[in-house]
């Protein structure tokens, strides 16, 4: 195979940059398997700094489970042509599952406005009081519980669904990583049956969680 054709066949499977794919291939002496892990390592090392770049492009992907309970998110890109590789609508599609499964209220925690913030915290503080715990070690105690509670409504800090190991934002970077351009989880919105209305309580997060 040419080196034109690799460099092609490795920019479709990465989304890589032709240069990187073409310095990928060089130094993996024309191995297409070592050379998509060369620019998974290079790609970790550089997701940080890809995060300040702008991603105006994307997709906005659905997950309806069962019909009974379903969610939308856009996922943004840098460019067209990532936002059509099929890793990236392979994320995007986590991403909706993960919202319909565990139910969060905010992308980030930066994204949780001030006042539910220190009407959480005034709660935890009280909780910790009532507990009996020391005046002097409530405050560290509310900032491991607050850390806990932005892990269950920020999305970015919850579990994975489906490897509890990482964080959403750990696949995110790794995505990232991989694909060689910065992505964002820019917004999300969840749909229940019945939602607001009084009805039997049924855990349709749970469900959905249980069946992955």
């Amino acid at each position: 195979m040419s080196i034109a054709k690799q460099i092609k066949e490795l920019r479709e499977l990465t989304s890589a940059g032709m240069l990187d794919c073409k310095k990928a291939i060089v130094e993996a002496d024309g191995d297409l398997k070592k050379a998509q892990e060369i620019l998974r390592e290079k790609g970790l090392a550089s997701a940080a700094k890809k995060a300040g770049r702008i991603a105006t492009e994307g997709i906005v992907v659905s997950y309806i489970h069962g019909s009974r309970i379903g969610a939308i998110v856009e996922i943004n890109s840098e460019t067209d042509f990532v936002s059509k590789n099929d890793g990236f609508k392979a994320f995007a599609k986590d991403i909706a599952m993960q919202v319909a499964a565990a139910n969060p209220k905010y992308v980030s925690r930066k994204d949780v406005p001030e006042e539910v913030v220190t009407a959480e915290k005034e709660f935890l503080k009280n909780q910790a009081l009532g507990e009996g715990k020391p005046a002097h070690i409530v405050d560290k105690m509310i900032e491991g519980r607050i850390n806990k509670y932005f892990g269950q409504i920020c999305l970015l800090e919850q579990a994975f669904i489906k490897d509890g190991d990482m964080t959403v934002n750990d696949l995110l970077q790794s995505t990232i990583a991989r694909i060689g351009e910065n992505l964002s989880i820019r917004r999300f919105s969840r749909f229940e049956v019945g939602e607001g209305l009084e009805k039997k309580v049924e855990n349709f997060a749970e469900e959905v969680a249980n069946q992955l």
